[in-house]
């Protein structure tokens, strides 16, 4: 294949992944960053989670800068499950507008529907009770069919995954992250895992978790950073914060006696943002390797590693 034939018309690549030239191009977004190693790239075909659109009973991709959806029965990008999937999900019976968010786990699918139209019809349920392959569907919160609770494993611990859930796209990329992290937490002994989510990193390096929803302590570390006492329990933070990034918590650490941070960003803009303030705090960075698990897309995760 030397181009994706959706490429141009359907709006959820920036960048062509499978022309010669992608790499080239998709490297560019990140020359200014001082990277300091080889970026790791994700294999097409893998993708485990995609947000699709539907209005006007179409299924698929919005169209770049457009409302209008391309209808999408196949996507390179996703792997064999989710393509097997998208026809039927592509035939069900949509009311008004909104966006599907289908997620592969461990022992099914997971579809998670957020519409303005507040609640389902009882052909729709009907027709949700019959995919393939699907062990829960909900709408707006509300459950629409469920078989089984889905789960994920993290490292050999499994746990529930709440509906519409932050996961990385790939099982690659979520395990090249989990290994970078704990390569560079080794010899730590008391470790906070801020922004942990479902616990991709917590589990494995047996650390704290903080964050307002998922598998840590409850605590919104947006409006309520870990304070310097609380930071100097630990001699090695990891942040994975939201595209938003983790301003307000770099403050707290440049005053704390914290010397390591491994930083995971899904945006670049905050992570330099985030980053010039450790700096200017005495951490050097370290190591910078970009990670291209959001293939296609102009985005790119940050591994990162700063110390005092």
């Amino acid at each position: 294949m030397k181009t994706c034939p959706f490429f141009g018309i359907c709006g959820g690549c920036k960048y062509d992944f499978a022309a010669p030239d992608y790499r080239e191009n998709k490297l560019s977004e990140i020359s200014t960053l001082p990277v300091t190693g080889p970026a790791i790239w994700t294999e097409i075909g893998t993708r485990r989670r995609a947000d699709f659109a539907f209005a006007d009973g179409v299924f698929g991709f919005y169209k770049n800068h457009s409302k209008t959806i391309v209808p999408i029965r196949q996507c390179p990008l996703m792997c064999p499950k989710t393509n097997d999937l998208l026809p039927h999900l592509a035939a069900m019976p949509w009311g008004g507008a909104g966006s599907c968010l289908v997620t592969i786990c461990d022992n099914g699918t997971d579809v998670t529907v957020t519409s303005p139209v507040p609640y389902f019809s009882s052909e729709f349920r009907r027709v949700a009770e019959l995919l393939p392959g699907v062990i829960r569907v909900t709408w707006n919160s509300h459950t629409v069919m469920c078989r089984a609770t889905p789960v994920i494993n993290f490292d050999g611990h499994t746990v529930e995954y709440p509906a519409g859930a932050f996961l990385q796209p790939t099982v690659s990329s979520e395990r090249v992250l989990r290994n970078m992290v704990l390569t560079a937490a080794s010899g730590a002994h008391h470790i906070a895992d801020l922004f942990c989510g479902l616990g991709n990193f917590t589990f494995a390096l047996n650390a704290t978790g903080f964050d307002i929803v998922g598998t840590g302590i409850k605590r919104d570390l947006f409006t309520h950073p870990l304070t310097v006492g609380m930071l100097n329990q630990y001699d090695c933070l990891v942040m994975d914060p939201p595209r938003a990034g983790a301003f307000a918590q770099c403050k707290e650490i440049i005053k704390s006696r914290v010397p390591r941070v491994i930083y995971v960003s899904c945006n670049p803009t905050t992570w330099r943002r985030d980053a010039n303030v450790l700096t200017r705090g005495g951490f050097r960075l370290q190591e910078l390797v970009p990670v291209d698990q959001f293939v296609g897309s102009a985005h790119w995760e940050i591994f990162s590693v700063f110390n005092v």
